[in-house]
């Protein structure tokens, strides 16, 4: 195809999109929906991502001891500790250790622990790295049966808990994305017979003069493509909008190297552009060239 051929197509797609224009807001409005919803769920696995590759770099075990646990205690758990074949390291944190790290966590809102009493209510810690993930139950068994030791949390709880979570959202996202497909295509597959049937005599004449199946179905094509890009800008626009404010109410008191902290919106806008105007233009394009082959007799 040439392309002057091209270039003519284009135009009849640009044409196709604003002959109808009710029809092409609906399917903007689908494709919109659908990508909206992905870009949510892409957002949540990004930032569950995030807070599991923290949690890789922290300490597996966390023992916390009794608030009134002896010095005796204390130095016995150490030694056993210590002791450990299993055990690659350690730290110990007091109260206060355990209190600044508290407020540095918090940020600019540190100031509300200001007047807290951490020696009453903060325990002495144990943060503990062990050479094998895969031993950690026994470990943290044993560590259970020290004196002094009030609980001992592993923080691979929390990372089967994250994973569980990004499978959910994953399988979320695929039916979500499946049924706003379905009605998508279906929408589409409308934009393109009543397209058809208002240029009948125009493909008529096409096909008298020779055209060829691929110029008369590409302008469908085409125009399919440009909905799913106008839509994939606008669910862009809207998702990234929201999570720039979302960022800034939410990371306004906290550190950005945080646990807590969520990833910046600056992070996620040019890889999440991308992907939407993937899915948009392909959603759009296959659509419509699905549908083409139905409703042109060609």
């Amino acid at each position: 195809m040439s392309g002057r051929a091209f270039l003519n197509s284009v135009r009849e797609g640009i044409r196709g999109i604003v002959r109808h224009p009710l029809v092409t807001i609906a399917s903007i409005t689908t494709i919109t929906l659908m990508l909206i919803i992905m870009s949510i769920f892409l957002m949540f696995s990004v930032n569950a991502r995030g807070i599991m590759n923290k949690l890789k770099q922290k300490p597996p075990i966390e023992i916390y001891m009794k608030l009134n646990c002896t010095e005796e205690e204390l130095n016995t758990a150490a030694a056993r500790i210590k002791a450990n074949p299993a055990v690659l390291d350690y730290t110990v944190s007091t109260p206060e250790q355990n209190y600044n790290s508290f407020k540095a966590n918090l940020g600019d809102s540190s100031s509300i622990l200001d007047d807290f009493d951490y020696n009453m209510y903060l325990p002495f810690t144990f943060s503990v790295r062990i050479s094998d993930p895969a031993l950690a139950n026994d470990v943290c068994a044993e560590f259970e049966t020290f004196e002094g030791v009030n609980k001992v949390q592993q923080e691979s709880k929390v990372m089967e808990f994250l994973t569980k979570a990004s499978d959910i959202v994953n399988i979320a996202t695929i039916a979500s994305f499946a049924v706003l497909l379905i009605i998508s295509m279906f929408i589409i597959s409308n934009m393109v017979r009543i397209s058809v049937y208002s240029r009948a005599s125009e493909i008529e004449i096409m096909k008298f003069i020779g055209a060829t199946n691929n110029y008369i179905r590409l302008p469908y094509i085409i125009e399919g493509a440009i909905v799913g890009l106008i839509s994939a800008l606008i669910s862009w626009g809207l998702t990234m909008t929201i999570y720039h404010q979302i960022y800034i109410r939410t990371m306004n008191a906290v550190n950005s190297s945080s646990f807590y902290a969520i990833v910046p919106a600056g992070a996620l806008m040019w890889h999440e552009l991308f992907l939407l105007l993937l899915l948009g233009a392909l959603i759009g394009a296959l659509g419509s060239g699905i549908s083409v082959r139905k409703y042109v007799k060609v």
